[in-house]
Formats: structure tokens, sequence, C-alpha cells
């Protein structure tokens, strides 16, 4: 069984301040007492209260900001787990496990341009992921900002949670929603074709694709059909994150490099899977 990350630690964190970010989300600061090292993109921590008002089982959120030594999540208020959350008052305690599972991979400037594919609240971990290739990883050579675009999809322009802030990074940020409120009228993946048609996106590139469960498999099919590379950030149930409870597990694709599996855990194995990986036309009982 995969391992839990030699990282991943359960600490005591105490809130700094919750802030509303568009419609029915906020980012919530924690301050964990300690200083961490560096967090990839796109791993995640589970969070719960310590003072019994969140259930038992803490929730999954990616990392939206390491920054003065506290950490920021991108939270959108659904149920009682996230709204606990953040409604939680300075000071308060929140139970911090992680930082968990594997983030993107190397985000380069050696290859196509990159495109990251962001819907609703999916955009958390994005802001993380472009500071990190401006900056290089791993020894790669660092992105340009020209390099990099992002691609924000959501029903309308209420929910392009800090769609400003993100495009105040540099890159290349373009917004699509469904009622034509901000950006391109429609969704993500049609915004994309609109970009590539007009020559602002070249044809070949590199995915990151971070949102709902359909806009993710239409990222996948679309990547089999361009024959482009393309890494998924997934969403499960969780109950343990870090492989023991069985909550999580997604299939994988017949021929891929994990076939030898019937199912892959988010948990540990992701929530960044390559394409070639998992099998979304297969799950079943995915979170809505």
């Amino acid at each position: 069984m995969p391992a839990p990350p030699q990282d991943a630690r359960s600490r005591v964190a105490r809130v700094v301040r919750c802030t509303p970010c568009g419609a029915d989300a906020f980012v919530l600061e924690l301050d964990p007492g300690e200083e961490l090292a560096p967090v990839r993109a796109s791993r995640f921590f589970m969070l719960r209260r310590e003072d019994g008002t969140s259930p038992l089982v803490p929730r999954p959120f990616s990392l939206y900001r390491q920054q003065r030594g506290n950490l920021e999540f991108l939270i959108k208020a659904m149920g009682r787990g996230t709204r606990a959350l953040v409604s939680a008052p300075a000071g308060s305690k929140v139970r911090l496990i992680g930082p968990l599972g594997n983030g993107w991979p190397t985000i380069d400037g050696d290859g196509p341009d990159w495109v990251m594919l962001a819907g609703g609240v999916g955009s958390a971990p994005f802001w993380m992921g472009i500071e990190q290739a401006q900056q290089g990883m791993d020894g790669k050579t660092p992105v340009r900002k020209q390099q990099v675009h992002l691609l924000f999809g959501a029903a309308s322009s209420d929910l392009l949670y800090d769609f400003k802030g993100l495009a105040g990074l540099g890159v290349s940020a373009h917004a699509a929603t469904m009622d034509g409120s901000h950006g391109h009228r429609g969704h993500v993946l049609s915004l994309l074709a609109q970009l590539q048609a007009s020559g602002k996106v070249p044809e070949r590139v590199r995915l990151l694709a971070c949102g709902p469960e359909r806009m993710l498999e239409a990222t996948a099919h679309l990547a089999f059909e361009r024959g482009w590379d393309a890494w998924l950030s997934m969403e499960t149930w969780m109950g343990c994150g870090v492989g023991i409870c069985n909550g999580c597990p997604i299939p994988t694709r017949a021929g891929g490099p994990r076939a030898g599996w019937p199912n892959v855990k988010c948990c540990v194995e992701g929530p960044v899977f390559h394409v070639r990986e998992v099998d979304l036309a297969r799950r079943v009982g995915a979170p809505t």
C-alpha cells in the first residue's frame, strides 16, 4: 500500500481570518504554529474545527496560498463541514493534517505552452501553480509569463473566485461564464477552442485541469483526441487522507501505467493524475 507523504503531520492551527471571496466562498487563513517547507501546488490538507462544530471526519482542501508562514484555503460553503470552517472565529483551533498527496508535475519552460483549466472552486491549486512555474522547480527552466494561459470557467461572474487576483500574477488569463456575465459565453473548453482559433493559444499545449467531474472527463477526452499531455487534479470522498480507509478509489485506465490495479487511491497516489492513468468514465459515486 502506498504510504502517506513523509512530510505529513497532524497539528492544531489557529484561525487568523476568514475573508469572503465571490458569492459563496471564503479564504480561510490559518497559522500552523510553525513555518512549513514550501508545499507543491495541488497538494492538500484535511481540515476540521476542534470545538465539535465540524463533523468528526475532516474535509480535504487544496492549499490555495502559502505566505508569511501561514496557509490559506479557498473554501466553497456547501455543507455542514465547510460552513463550520468558514464561520470559525479568529483564534479558534482547527485540526490541520498534511501536506498530503502529490501535486502538479514540474511546470517548466521547455516544451509546449501550459493551459490551466479552472472550473469554479477548482481554481484553488492554480495560484501557487503559477507562482511555482515562474520561480522554476526541480532545476527546470522557469516558464515565461506568456507560456502559461489560465482559463477560468464558472456559471456566472460572481463565481469566478478572485479572478482579478489570479490575472494579476501576469499570465495570459481569460474567463468564461455560462450566462455570459463575464468573458466568453460558454464553458471553459469552448473558450480554449476560441483562443486557439484566434491564435492567442498555440495548437499544441499541455493541460492542467481542476474542476467539476464532467469538465475533467471532457478535458481527458480532448487530450486523448489531440495527443496532448494532461494532468487532472481530482476530488473524491475521503475519510482519512492517508490511504487507510479506502474511501477514495478512482478506476485505472486499461493499458495505462497503473493498470496493474483496478483502482488507485486519490489521497496518496493523487490527487493529480495524468490522463493515461485513470478512467473517469468508469467512476461511480463521485461527489457532486
